[in-house]
């Protein structure tokens, strides 16, 4: 097997996990810090109140971005098993 090979597959897995968990996470991370800066002009302190919209916007963002995500992993498989022939070789 070649290293290069081996390399730009891993490399690839990489960027395929960053394109499909990016969306997810950002839409948490906003969710979190806007929430927290409620909180803090409210003076209101329950570590709870963070949970079901950060639930929320995960759910919302993975209904709209679903068949790009699906598609990103379509393209990555068709990738990994096209690539079959050069890693047995």
């Amino acid at each position: 097997m070649n290293e290069e090979l081996l390399m730009s597959l891993a490399s690839e897995a990489v960027k395929t996990i960053i394109y499909i968990a990016g969306p997810l996470l950002l839409a948490a991370m906003v969710v979190g810090i806007l929430v927290s800066i409620l909180q803090a002009v409210t003076q209101i302190n329950e570590s709870t109140l963070t949970f079901i919209p950060k639930m929320v916007a995960v759910l919302v963002v993975l209904t709209v971005m679903a068949p790009w995500m699906l598609e990103v992993l379509q393209h990555y498989t068709v990738d990994v098993f096209g690539s079959v022939g050069n890693v047995i070789h």
